[in-house]
This record gives C-alpha cells, sequence and structure tokens, in this order.
C-alpha cells in the first residue's frame, strides 16, 4: 500500500504565506515526478507546479514568482511554499506522486486527499 497525505493548508489574508508539505509511505521502491494540483469551485483542476526526480520545476504562469516547489528525497516528501497569496489562489490543493512500488512494479499515480487553502480579501 501507498499513502500519500498533504498537510499545512488553512484560512490566510491576501498578501500571507502557507506551506504546503505532502508526504509519501508504504510500499515505495522509487519516487519520479512530484506535484501539486489545485481545484477551486466550479473550475477544472489545474496543475500549479511540478518538480522532477532531479529537481527540475516548472510552474503554471499564475504561480510563477509567487510559489516554489521543493522536495526531500530522503523523506519521500514534497512542499509548496506560498507567498503573496491571492483571492484567486482559494482551492482545494491535491498532491501527485508518480510512485513504483517495485523494480518491476509498474509506475502509477498516487494523490493524496487534498487540503483546503482559503485566501480573504
Amino acid at each position: 500500500q501507498v499513502q500519500v497525505v498533504e498537510s499545512g493548508g488553512g484560512l490566510v489574508q491576501a498578501g500571507g504565506s502557507l506551506r504546503l508539505s505532502c508526504a509519501a509511505s508504504g510500499s515505495i521502491f522509487s519516487i519520479n515526478a512530484m506535484g501539486w494540483y489545485r481545484q477551486a469551485p466550479g473550475k477544472q483542476r489545474e496543475l500549479v507546479a511540478r518538480i522532477s526526480s532531479r529537481g527540475t520545476t516548472s510552474y503554471v504562469d499564475s504561480v510563477k514568482g509567487r510559489f516554489t516547489i521543493s522536495r526531500d528525497n530522503a523523506n519521500n516528501t514534497v512542499y509548496l511554499q506560498m507567498n503573496s497569496l491571492k483571492p484567486e489562489d482559494t482551492a482545494v490543493y491535491y498532491c501527485i506522486a508518480s510512485i513504483k512500488r517495485s523494480l518491476t512494479w509498474p509506475e502509477n499515480d498516487y494523490w493524496g486527499q487534498g487540503t483546503q487553502v482559503t485566501v480573504s480579501s
């Protein structure tokens, strides 16, 4: 079994900061890319940030310069530092990890349960 668990969401005023964490645990052989998606009410889920196993990062244009994704490979953890938050960043944020459970196991995507981020104006 593999578990992916997010933490760190909450309510913050516009201009504030939050740090999301996501830890993968269980039967893990290797983790490839990790990332963060978000889904606002009435909108489609969108990829916010992604980081490869080697640390290459990418961001959706709307968060560039404000959000930073990082990872701790030793602890199978990915972080999302969110600064200068705006009301339009309000959404449920989901972590995703591309995980192999063994050398011969195919790589699969595992999702966390989501954590709510609310930015008040």
